[in-house]
């Protein structure tokens, strides 16, 4: 008898504690959903009508919707007052051919507001001409992969862009690199629009921060935003700090480290970096890195190959107050469908398989992410994610050695990653077609919260993309088989039609 109630109670001991393990694993998770509403938008042409989807909660007590046109800087009043039970709403009172942006912002009696964005339009127009991007390279490359950044130019130039493009030396001085952006920048101010770093062009280093709020990280971080900002006043007078670990981090008066934490202006362009200096990491060459990165590039603009569209969220910061992976799951709804978005392990699921979108974080190092992987990893897998967002300590200053950022775009079809987190970023435009660059200057400029939830990081320097800013989620495949025929006057062309 004594024996078979010491049984019963260690069953009932082991009882209670799966179910305190399962409440702690649901209510860490809820800490990334409660800032996140995962919805998505459907459309209809006649009568016009954009209808607005999301998944529901627990303790729901109500959801308001903002609408506004895209590029607006204000949300006005909302739209739409719905009650707990809500789950879709319609508007009615939405023409063709314009772009929309819509705000959801759930309420609930006890695990706070929960957001989504959603950028919609029926029969927007196609964008043919999208602008001047400067390209900036590296001359270690200029000649080793000349065809290949000819072949650049020609496929951004096929999506619609004008390229300027100069190639410049990774021992010039970052003012000279400003300069030759703002020069021409300051030519056809109407038009630039982003700023394409090919290589390890000088890296930029500013202000007094500690966005992984790491007291020995403190000091000046890799800051590709004073590219970006084209008249803003950035001085190198008055922070003096040197009590980071790393001396990269230290910045005095004078030492060519800027002095802002806070981007001083809004940002004009829009930056994103390919750099593979110093990963040793990886067996090959830092040439072959670019060589390969160039190739994968190509091959996507012309969609030589695709992805599964689905998205992919390794939470590793489970119940945490800053709800990190909240950019993955409120993000990549709008982008891939709620029903498309997988908590799964990073690295064991997209060695083999495909996702779109992917998103990784956990206590980090210069190379790894805990729960996540390390440098090593995308080695030695061909990960396959397009657009991969990964965020912990250290690794979002990414001028380092192996830096798991940087890391990232070496393998398989990986072609961007950002660091976000602190702060939140906001990307749904690119449901719409729009460039992953536009998210990045979105971001940066997002100082004044005008996308919730912001936080402390927002508007401050380290916010930086790696990859083509010029990148959209779906390219259109070119025409093939061109030929063209010669009969007296007239030439006539023919093809094969896009798929």
């Amino acid at each position: 008898f004594v024996t078979r109630i010491s049984r019963m109670r260690r069953s009932r001991r082991f009882v209670l504690l799966v179910l305190a393990l399962w409440l702690a694993v649901s209510s860490a998770r809820a800490q990334a959903y409660e800032r996140s509403v995962q919805a998505y938008a459907q459309v209809q042409a006649s009568p016009p009508r954009i209808t607005l989807n999301w998944l529901g909660l627990y303790n729901v007590t109500g959801y308001q919707i903002w609408r506004k046109i895209k590029g607006g800087t204000s949300w006005g009043s909302p739209v739409a007052t719905l009650d707990a039970s809500a789950l879709t709403w319609t508007d009615n009172s939405v023409s063709t051919q314009v772009s929309y942006e819509y705000k959801i912002v759930r309420a609930t009696t006890n695990v706070g507001s929960g957001y989504s964005y959603i950028n919609a339009g029926i029969q927007v127009p196609m964008v043919e001409a999208r602008g001047k991007v400067i390209l900036l390279v590296d001359d270690y490359f200029s000649a080793a992969l000349a065809s290949q950044l000819d072949q650049l130019s020609l496929d951004m130039q096929a999506d619609g862009w004008t390229v300027v493009r100069h190639d410049v030396s990774r021992t010039a001085s970052v003012p000279s690199i400003k300069s030759i952006i703002v020069n021409d920048y300051n030519a056809d101010p109407a038009n630039t629009q982003m700023v394409f770093l090919v290589g390890h062009v000088p890296v930029p280093y500013s202000g007094n921060l500690t966005p992984d709020g790491h007291s020995e990280h403190l000091g000046a971080w890799s800051a590709d935003s004073f590219y970006a900002d084209v008249n803003g006043i950035w001085t190198d007078a008055t922070v003096s700090s040197t009590g980071a670990t790393d001396p990269r981090n230290h910045n005095v008066p004078g030492d060519g480290k800027y002095d802002q934490s806070t981007i001083p202006s809004a940002v004009e362009l829009a930056v994103g970096r390919v750099d593979f200096h110093d990963l040793p990491v990886f067996s090959q060459t830092e040439t072959t890195l670019m060589s390969n990165y160039l190739t994968k590039l190509h091959n996507w603009k012309v969609r030589a190959f695709t992805a599964v569209v689905r998205g992919l969220v390794d939470d590793n910061f489970q119940g945490q107050d800053g709800a990190f992976a909240s950019n993955g799951y409120r993000g990549f709804g709008p982008l891939v469908g709620p029903s498309n978005v997988f908590d799964l392990d990073y690295f064991t699921t997209m060695a083999n398989q495909s996702y779109l979108w992917s998103y990784g974080c956990g206590g980090g190092y210069w190379d790894s992410a805990n729960g996540v992987g390390h440098s090593s990893d995308f080695a030695a897998n061909n990960l396959q994610s397009v657009f991969t967002i990964l965020f912990g300590s250290s690794f979002g200053d990414f001028d380092c050695t192996n830096d798991f950022m940087r890391s990232s775009l070496a393998s398989g079809t990986t072609l961007t990653c950002f660091w976000a987190g602190n702060p939140n970023w906001y990307f749904h435009h690119m449901a719409m077609g729009e460039t992953i660059g536009f998210a990045t200057r979105l971001t940066q400029n997002n100082g004044n919260g005008h996308y919730e939830p912001a936080n402390p990081n927002a508007g401050m320097v380290h916010i930086a993309l790696m990859g083509d800013p010029t990148l959209r989620m779906s390219m259109v495949g070119p025409p093939s088989n061109v030929a063209g025929t010669v009969n007296g006057n007239a030439v006539t062309v023919t093809w094969s039609a896009s798929t």
